[in-house]
């Protein structure tokens, strides 16, 4: 389905997904957070597939995602991206847990944890929030950096008009965000891998 204008995308919740996994029938399921973020937290059993990689290689993506799919990030903003993405490629029976991993982890819910790491949206807010505060601060001596303020809260007022994070695009890409190999090769390998084995379950 697509989410094209305000159409909201198809959603699970977190106990629908519980119980599914539970009986055997789990879903696919496409994590698109950073791999730091999936390192620190993530549903047993999902893919690390990152909202920029699955935007620039979906029609590939798409070959290897034939069943039903449930789409995870943080809160559900960027798995709504990926599903507009994969939906654009042609790719139906997509879903996108609703309220992503916070809601997952409230219904205490199987969660596989690693090292913990800042999710992005906090680095964004720290990143944010730090030239904010130095250019008001420097504006004192130079006055024209509170317009590098005012340039910053524009920037977030589009990120929430929009659902779009173009610090966090740039934040992700980082090598602390990157952390272990997340390349379309490995991600491919690992989806005909899991349906290989799910067919002979």
């Amino acid at each position: 389905m697509s989410t094209s204008g305000n159409i909201r995308p198809a959603t699970l919740d977190a106990a629908t997904l519980r119980e599914l996994i539970g009986s055997g029938r789990a879903p696919r399921l496409l994590d698109v957070r950073t791999p730091a973020e999936f390192g620190t937290s993530h549903v047993p059993g999902a893919y690390n597939v990152p909202l920029d990689l699955l935007k620039e290689h979906r029609e590939e993506l798409r070959n290897h995602l034939d069943e039903d799919v449930v789409l995870i990030c943080r809160s559900g903003a960027r798995a709504t991206q990926a599903e507009q993405a994969l939906a654009g490629a042609g790719l139906p029976n997509l879903k996108v847990l609703d309220g992503g991993m916070l809601a997952w982890q409230a219904a205490d819910a199987p969660t596989t944890w690693g090292t913990p790491r800042w999710d992005l949206e906090r680095q964004v807010r720290l990143v944010a929030g730090s030239i904010v505060l130095v250019s008001v601060l420097a504006s004192v001596f130079v006055p024209g950096l509170k317009w590098v303020a005012g340039f910053i809260g524009a920037g977030l007022t589009f990120a929430a008009v929009t659902n779009t994070c173009a610090m966090g695009m740039l934040l992700g890409k980082l090598p602390y965000n990157r952390g272990a190999s997340c390349d379309l090769d490995t991600i491919v390998g690992q989806l005909r891998d899991g349906a290989t084995a799910g067919r002979r379950s």
